[in-house]
């Protein structure tokens, strides 16, 4: 993605830039990734150009903007999407007619010197829709503004933005076949310009399979114990021990959902005194993900959050719950044993 973005933003030809679609399931880390490297860029590119935009007409150098942020709407249509995109710069379009709104986005990526847009949530798109299509058509031709497109959405290569697709781990890409099963109305050779503007890249969660997999979970956990400020926090809390399997299983080594457990756990740790993160303080944590705002489920954005393995036997499968001992406080304990002289 860094090389992409820098390759077309250094380009002075009047051609198409390519464009990147960032594909994996919900709460994977996808949009923190891509906004994270969008915004070293943009801090590269500021100091190449000492804060100001090289193409600004005088009296614009405060709408320097390198790198625009825009979610896809829930039910996208070209006159939504154009919208979504003037919010982000704050432009007024009221009223307009959508070659109006056309007219405006693209002059608002010239203007404020956008080198990058990204849309996220993107497989909220859907290809028997005919305004969807239309807003495929909008995003094709934005691509001729000299700006980098980044999607980023859930199942890319099954939504129908491009056609069925399957990933070779010899060259790690997606490589697409003959398309089949499309509807009629569907532009093929519209899908196939679409297939070569854009490389498709896979983040995945992480894998517990293999040495190096494990290896690259662990580090991942070192990580974020560095950022724990719990007073009884210490080195190797989550990546060393039972911590690392336990977590995983918990997780499914998705990011999103050990973010959220690892929050709750220690808001947990610190109610309770604790100040540490253990097994037994995250059993009591329950990863719920109902009712997300700006989530939308029949797009795949919320992932199914693997069932909670018991850490003891007292927990595990269908074993009853200890039962409570009976309160002795109040019960005779008869006569005093006569005293023992020495």
């Amino acid at each position: 993605m860094t090389a992409r973005i820098r390759s077309n933003a250094l380009k002075h030809k009047p051609t198409t830039r390519a464009g990147l679609m960032i594909n994996g399931g919900g709460y994977q880390g996808k949009t923190e990734t891509v906004c994270e490297t969008a915004a070293t860029f943009e801090d590269q590119w500021l100091e190449l150009h000492h804060q100001l935009n090289p193409e600004a007409l005088p009296g614009t150098r405060d709408l320097h903007a390198p790198v625009a942020y825009v979610q896809t709407p829930v039910t996208s249509t070209p006159k939504s999407t154009c919208a979504a995109v003037l919010d982000f710069y704050g432009e007024s379009y009221r009223g307009m007619t959508l070659p109006q709104l056309v007219r405006t986005v693209k002059s608002a990526l010239h203007d404020h010197g956008t080198k990058v847009l990204i849309l996220d949530d993107i497989t909220r798109l859907k290809m028997h829709r005919e305004a969807d299509q239309d807003v495929l058509d909008l995003i094709r031709s934005l691509m001729s503004m000299s700006v980098t497109l980044i999607l980023v959405g859930v199942g890319i290569p099954q939504s129908g933005l491009l056609r069925e697709a399957r990933y070779d781990p010899r060259i790690g890409q997606w490589v697409f076949g003959h398309a089949t099963g499309r509807s009629a109305h569907v532009n093929e050779a519209a899908a196939t310009q679409t297939e070569r503007r854009f490389d498709l890249i896979e983040l995945g969660p992480f894998r517990y399979d293999t040495a190096p997999e494990i290896d690259a979970w662990i580090n991942h956990l070192a990580g974020i114990e560095d950022q724990l400020r719990l007073l009884r926090s210490e080195p190797g809390m989550l990546s060393t021990g039972q911590m690392p399997e336990y977590l995983f299983r918990r997780t499914g080594g998705i990011v999103g959902l050990l973010e959220r457990l690892i929050e709750d756990g220690c808001g947990e740790a610190i109610d309770t005194g604790a100040e540490r993160l253990t097994v037994s303080v995250l059993d009591g944590v329950a990863i719920s993900l109902d009712n997300l705002p700006h989530r939308d489920p029949a797009a795949g954005e919320v992932p199914v959050v693997p069932r909670a393995a018991a850490s003891s036997p007292q927990k595990s499968g269908n074993a009853r719950p200890a039962r409570r001992p009976r309160n002795t406080v109040f019960d005779d304990p008869g006569a005093a044993p006569d005293a023992v002289s020495p």
